[in-house]
């Protein structure tokens, strides 16, 4: 009789312990899941803020659209010709630091490419782009635009902490063997690395960028890998496309 009692006790105990596990594991999982939502909302809101601040700049231009014709009218009229080509000059100049220079075929991909490495020409970093974005992706438009998001972050933090003559972002996106593929190259000094995997060197945020690119590429079947050798980081990503 103890004997079947110390059994079923055994038995209790590992049930318990399993059914503990798995208690623990789903807390730690809704944890993680928690900051990275936590995360990718501050991420959103970066971002449009970035976007935002690009758009007001190209109302501003418009606004002041109709003065600008009416001073250019008073040149061509008094025959002003030198004055009136450097003042279109001028403008030219101006109208490139608000035009959007990339389009890719998604708007809100668009939007985000040109608000981030807007942020990289201030930092005075050469930046090389060629994107094209095919329609028929499985992935959201909210999905795309957080791994983008994250890459291009990731690239243009890891440039600030390098000279302004080393620092260089290259972007490539299209359609590769019937998938998509995005590729990000950026120069980079200090990458650290821990049991394979690469790791964040923004203060305060545990990775939870590289973690979501990578929770999107599983999602979806695709695959992520990430290189750094002499002084270039690169993340190449490709995911699947959906049938026309």
């Amino acid at each position: 009789m103890t004997t079947i009692i110390i059994f079923l006790s055994i038995i209790l105990f590992c049930i318990l312990c399993v059914f503990g596990f798995f208690l623990l594991r789903k807390f730690l999982y809704n944890m993680i899941d928690k900051r990275i939502e936590r995360f990718q909302s501050e991420l959103i809101e970066k971002q449009v803020r970035e976007i935002q601040n690009m758009y007001r700049q190209v109302r501003g231009w418009r606004h002041d659209y109709r003065n600008h014709i009416n001073n250019m009218k008073i040149q061509l009229a008094n025959e002003n010709y030198g004055e009136l080509e450097a003042y279109l000059d001028q403008l030219a100049e101006d109208l490139d630091t608000v035009d959007t220079v990339i389009k890719t075929g998604n708007v809100m991909a668009d939007a985000i490419l040109n608000s981030k490495l807007s942020v990289a020409e201030k930092m005075n970093v050469k930046i090389n782009v060629k994107a094209n974005i095919p329609e028929n992706l499985l992935l959201s438009d909210v999905e795309l635009c957080s791994v983008l998001g994250n890459m291009l972050d990731n690239a243009v933090e890891a440039c600030s902490k390098l000279p302004e003559e080393e620092r260089f972002i290259r972007v490539y996106i299209g359609k590769l063997k019937g998938q998509l593929y995005l590729s990000v190259q950026n120069s980079a000094g200090g990458v650290r690395k821990e049991k394979g995997y690469y790791l964040s060197t923004k203060e305060g945020e545990h990775g939870y960028g590289l973690f979501r690119i990578d929770r999107v590429a599983k999602k979806y079947g695709g695959f992520v890998n990430r290189q750094n050798e002499e002084g270039v980081f690169a993340t190449e990503i490709t995911l699947p496309v959906g049938n026309v």
